[in-house]
Parts: C-alpha cells; sequence; structure tokens
C-alpha cells in the first residue's frame, strides 16, 4: 500500500522529495514547496514493512543498531535515495526521487560559459550550492555531453547514484558508495589507477577526499566536485581551511594552478510560470583570480569577478536582479536589496 503511494506521487514530475512519518499525513515538495496529503496518514507498521520490504537483512540490522541509514530504491521504474531514520521510537523516511531522464543545457537554461565546460581536458569544476539546489543535475548533463562529445574514460563516485549514464562515445564507470566502494575517499584512490579521463566526485567531503581531488586535476584529469558552499569565495575558503596552516599556502598553490572555476546555483520559485528557476555565479578561474588565490587575497575576488563580466563571470547578485528585472521571481525570494 505504501510503496504504491510512492510510486503514484514520484509520477508527478514536478515532485523532489516524499517526507513520511507515523501518524502523520505524507507530506511532499512540490516546486520547492512543502505540501501535505490530509488524507494518508501512515501507520508505524506500514514504514517498518517498506524497509523490510526494500532493506537486506544486514543493513536492516544497521539501522535498528545506529536508528539511520542511507540507500538506494531501483524498482518497477521508480529510483529513489532514502534517508531512513528513527523519531518519537518510530521509524521515519524520507525519499528523494531521481529522475531518469537527462536534462539538456537547454532545458536547465544554463549559462553560455557552463555550456564550454565539456571541452575542456584538465583541472577542477567545483559545481556548489545548498541542498536541492540542482547540482547533481547540472553534473549529469555536463557529463552527458562529454559522453556524447569525447573519447575517454569517465568514472564517476556519488552516494547513491543518481542518474544513469550508458557508455556512448566515451566508456563510463559508475561506482556507488556503500554498494561499490567503501567510500569517496578510497574510490577516488583506485581511480587515478582505472586510466581515467574524467572523475566526477559526488561530495568533496575531506580533506583526504579534497587532496586527492587536487592531485588528480593537478595529474592531467579532468575533475568534478560538489560543495555545500553559497558563493566562488566561500569555496575557495572552504577547501583551504580544511587544511591545517602549514599546508594552506600549498593549497593555494594547487588550487591557483588546478582550478578552472565555480559554480554557485541556487533554485527559486518562478512567478511568471510553474516550476524553479536557477540562478548562477560563475568564477572562472583566469590570471587575476589565480594570482588572488595564491595571494590569499580571497576577500577581492567578488570585485574581480564584477569587473569580467564580459568575459563570462557572473556574480550570484547580478543573476538574481536579472530574474527580478525579466519577471521571473519574487524579489523576496532572492535575498537582493
Amino acid at each position: 500500500m505504501l510503496w504504491a503511494l510512492i510510486q503514484e506521487l514520484a509520477k508527478k514530475t514536478e515532485l523532489s522529495d516524499i517526507h513520511i512519518h507515523a501518524d502523520r499525513p505524507i507530506a511532499y515538495r512540490e516546486h520547492g514547496e512543502m505540501k501535505q496529503l490530509a488524507d494518508h496518514v501512515t501507520t508505524a507498521k506500514s514504514i517498518d514493512d517498506f524497509l523490510k520490504q526494500f532493506l537486506e537483512k544486514e543493513d536492516h540490522e544497521h539501522f535498528n543498531n545506529t536508528k539511520d541509514h542511507d540507500f538506494a530504491i531501483e524498482s518497477d521504474g521508480f529510483r529513489f535515495r532514502v534517508n531512513a531514520f528513527q523519531e518519537n521510537n518510530a521509524s521515519a523516511l524520507i525519499l528523494r526521487i531521481i529522475t531518469t531522464n537527462i536534462p539538456s543545457f537547454d532545458d536547465l537554461n544554463l549559462p553560455g560559459y557552463i555550456r564550454s565546460i565539456p571541452t575542456l581536458e584538465t583541472g577542477l569544476v567545483l559545481v556548489t550550492g545548498p541542498t536541492g539546489s540542482g547540482k547533481s543535475t547540472t553534473l549529469a548533463t555536463i557529463i552527458d555531453v562529454i559522453n556524447k562529445t569525447q573519447k575517454g574514460h569517465i568514472i564517476t563516485i556519488e552516494d547513491p547514484v543518481e542518474f544513469k549514464h550508458e557508455t556512448q562515445a566515451s566508456v563510463i564507470t559508475q561506482r556507488e558508495v556503500g554498494r561499490d566502494t567503501k567510500s569517496f575517499t578510497s574510490a577516488l584512490r583506485a581511480s587515478l589507477r582505472e586510466d581515467p579521463d574524467v572523475i566526477l566526485v559526488g561530495e568533496l567531503r575531506d580533506l583526504e577526499t579534497i587532496s586527492l581531488a587536487l592531485t588528480a586535476a593537478e595529474t592531467g584529469h579532468l575533475v568534478f566536485g560538489t560543495l555545500h558552499t553559497n558563493s566562488a569565495p566561500s569555496t575557495i575558503d572552504r577547501i583551504i581551511d580544511v587544511f591545517p596552516p602549514e599546508q594552506q599556502e600549498q593549497v593555494r598553490s594547487q588550487l591557483a594552478s588546478s582550478l578552472r572555476c565555480v559554480i554557485t546555483q541556487r533554485l527559486l520559485k518562478r512567478i511568471d510560470k510553474g516550476g524553479r528557476v536557477g540562478a548562477f555565479e560563475i568564477m572562472i578561474c583566469n590570471a587575476a583570480i589565480k594570482n588572488l588565490i595564491r595571494e590569499n587575497k580571497i576577500f577581492q575576488i567578488g570585485n574581480s569577478m564584477q569587473m569580467g563580466k564580459g568575459d563570462g563571470q557572473m556574480l550570484m547578485e547580478n543573476s538574481l536582479k536579472e530574474l527580478i528585472a525579466e519577471g521571473v521571481i519574487d524579489p523576496s525570494d532572492a535575498e537582493v536589496e
């Protein structure tokens, strides 16, 4: 019964997440807004039955011991990323709906510079933003173009694998943390021995993973990664601050050498029509910005980006103002003075 209802909800293309709690109505996020199905209250037993249906015995024991567990579901043509957890002495679920169709650059209305990224041969490209801002979708679109146009080996390391890519012009290897590999770090370390041309790391979570990503980018690979940061300068600071003080000068030098761009994005509700629209900040790592990174003058990056608008640099503030001027978003949603 619960699985059938989840499937019906997942058919609505505007949904991103489904929230299921014991003795409460099922809730879902549509176009970024939370809504409820008042006539569908879930029992604790139905949630427990759902977990027994989709978790292996070992995973179910892990959930009982730790009280939370991440896993993926692929069944009956649907794919979900699931977080199970305990609250008020009962199980609860949050399901992220994973679409099977990879959108195009035009579908996402991505800025011009992003469309040129598949032609890069080496370096580090970072896509950042809050949870649910479309980072994985943007990266899937870029990887899809590379897969169709470049002859090489693409390795993705994800938790879980969200978009499935079929081998086309490139050979593609997709590894899921927990299923195919122990961790991002171990998979990234192994990938350097697997003849890669392009490596996608679903999340740069810790010092070792970031260090390996920098090394891979420096040694002739094109590396993609994500972080939960809200601007290009804060992304640079986040990476450098992960390392102890005695290593930070070296890391600044590595970043200046290997970083190609930082894309920061947000998704906002459209007021001109249904759905959501992306707002972007794009920092292209040109000579001026490389020098600012080396000299630890991160606070000046915003000014440098403002002066380089004609070269594709884009500040989030300007992207939001354009969307407001075009009548696409409500000024109250944009947080722009």
